[in-house]
Order: C-alpha cells, then sequence, then structure tokens
C-alpha cells in the first residue's frame, strides 16, 4: 500500500517560528537580549510649534506698529527767528495791498451810519422831501444821533439804514443848544451795530479823522482830512445861534453831511458834525467844518459813556 505523502511546514511557517524568538528578544540556547535603544530625545522649546508661530507674529506685528508710531511722530520744527519774521512780513506787504488807515476806519463805523430825510406835506396834500442829513447809531435798540436842523419842522421822519432797511423814526430827545437831536426807529435791521464812540477831550491837532455821511443826498460817502483846531465857536449865519467847544476839521463836509461821525483813524466816533464855514451863500465846503465832540451828543441822548 502505497505511503501517504507527508507534507513539511512551509517556509513561512518555518520563517515565523524562526522570528519569534527575535521578538522576544530571546531565542533557544541564547543569552537574554540588549534592551533596545532609546529614541534620541527632541528638543524642547518649551511652546508647542502653533503657539510659536502666534508669538512671532504678534511680535512682527508689535514691531511694525512701533515703526508705524515713530513715523507719524511730527518732525522737529525749525526755530523761527526775527530774520525769519522780518522775510515774512516784508514778503506780505510785497505781495498783497493792505487797506489804509482811512479805509479802515470807515468801515468800522459804515454799519451804524443811517440816512435822515424829513418829510413835509404840501397843502395839495403831496409828501415831498424838505431836509436831507445824516444819522449814526449810538445804542443797536436804533437810538440814532443827528442833528436838530435836519429834523426840525418835519411832519415825518424816514431813515434808511446801511443794509437798505427803510423805517420811519421819532424824535425822543433834543439838545438845541448843540444843534442836536435823538431819534428812536421804529424798524430795526435784524444785526443792527452800534458805532464804537471815544471821549474827544484827549484829541488833538493833526490827528487823522474821516467824515461819513449823504452830502447833497449822495452816499454813503466818505471823506479825509484832520483835526484843525480844538475849542471852536461858530455863529449859524441862518439863524444867529452861538455854538461852543467844537472841533474844527478840514475833511471835506457839505449840506447833507449834516448829522454824520466824525471818526477817527482808529475808527470811533468823536464827534457829530455840525456846521460848515461858509462866507459865500453857495452852502459848499471851503475847508472848514465844525463837530459837537461826542461826549455833549451822548448827553443830548442821556448818556454818560465817559
Amino acid at each position: 500500500m502505497p505511503r501517504p505523502v507527508r507534507y513539511s511546514p512551509s517556509r513561512s511557517a518555518r520563517a515565523v517560528a524562526a522570528a519569534e524568538p527575535l521578538a522576544t528578544g530571546k531565542g533557544p540556547g541564547d543569552a537574554p537580549a540588549a534592551p533596545l535603544a532609546p529614541e534620541p530625545a527632541r528638543r524642547r522649546l518649551g511652546l508647542p510649534s502653533a503657539q510659536r508661530l502666534q508669538w512671532a507674529a504678534m511680535a512682527l506685528l508689535a514691531a511694525g506698529l512701533a515703526s508705524g508710531l515713530w513715523w507719524l511722530q511730527p518732525a522737529p520744527q525749525p526755530r523761527i527767528t526775527q530774520k525769519m519774521i522780518d522775510a515774512a512780513v516784508l514778503h506780505t506787504l510785497e505781495h498783497n495791498s493792505l487797506p489804509s488807515a482811512t479805509a479802515r476806519a470807515a468801515e468800522a463805523v459804515a454799519p451804524a451810519v443811517v440816512r435822515v430825510i424829513g418829510y413835509a406835506t404840501t397843502r395839495r396834500g403831496k409828501e415831498v422831501e424838505r431836509s436831507v442829513g445824516t444819522g449814526v447809531v449810538i445804542v443797536d435798540k436804533g437810538v440814532i444821533l443827528t442833528n436838530l436842523h435836519v429834523v426840525r419842522g418835519a411832519d415825518r421822519l424816514g431813515v434808511t439804514f446801511a443794509d437798505g432797511t427803510e423805517s420811519g423814526a421819532s424824535i425822543t430827545g433834543a439838545q438845541p443848544e448843540n444843534d442836536l437831536a435823538v431819534l428812536q426807529a421804529h424798524r430795526l435791521p435784524d444785526d443792527l451795530q452800534a458805532a464804537p464812540l471815544r471821549a474827544a477831550h484827549n484829541l488833538r491837532v493833526g490827528e487823522g479823522v474821516v467824515v461819513l455821511g449823504f452830502p447833497f443826498g449822495i452816499g454813503p460817502s466818505a471823506s479825509a482830512g484832520v483835526v484843525s483846531g480844538l475849542e471852536r465857536e461858530f455863529e449859524s449865519p441862518e439863524n444867529g445861534q452861538q455854538l461852543r467847544h467844537l472841533i474844527q476839521f478840514d475833511a471835506a463836509a457839505n449840506p447833507g453831511n449834516s448829522g454824520g461821525p466824525l471818526v477817527t483813524l482808529d475808527g470811533e466816533v468823536v464827534g457829530i458834525v455840525t456846521a460848515i464855514l461858509n462866507p459865500t451863500p453857495a452852502r459848499t465846503f471851503i475847508g472848514i467844518g465844525f463837530a459837537v465832540p461826542i461826549e455833549n451828543a451822548a448827553r443830548a441822548a442821556g448818556m454818560t459813556p465817559f
């Protein structure tokens, strides 16, 4: 009888059996195997890599902000010297036209100057202009100084302000010895300005002055000159009235300027134009005018500003 085939263990099986002792570190008849060498220790930086990246980004951002703030700091300014100031002033004077002293004085008071008209009614009931003069606002509630001869005998008074506002007016006070009248306007502009006033007692002969008003109804007009005398007296050729303690000036004034302001170059009213000296019947200016000092004029309005 044939013998059954006997199969030997496969090579793979033998290999596995032979490898088993290696896995345990021991083989039949072998000495104990040496322990496995430990892996080299990794270098520790103290933080995981993700956190290290975050800190690095924050450091870069802080450095960028610090650099930006440094650039935003103002650059040091050069020291300003007197030579630099003189050069800047000279440049301005050479390239800009500055207003004259008379122009500045006129501009300072012009908003307070008004045209005053006296109306009369004829026998036929028609209203006509009988007198034209000038006034100046001394209180922003519509209190106006003018000459008494401008408004005396008028049936109705009208004033026109610098902005064109027209209003009726009433006489609220008078000072006949100085030919002065105080008016109260019935209607006022929204932004009415009063003229700045200055005492006349410290005026000097030769000091520059400006006259504002409506000569012959034309205006507002301005003329310039100087104070040519103080403490003058004048007798009106029309009614023989004597006026005293007057300011004499040589700025052009004509009929229609009566009641207007006499203004210093500082832009302050020192007098009310009252009369002109004219030995002829022409009633035109020949070089000498007179103004009542503002102290007297203010008293007519019940004011004692000085």
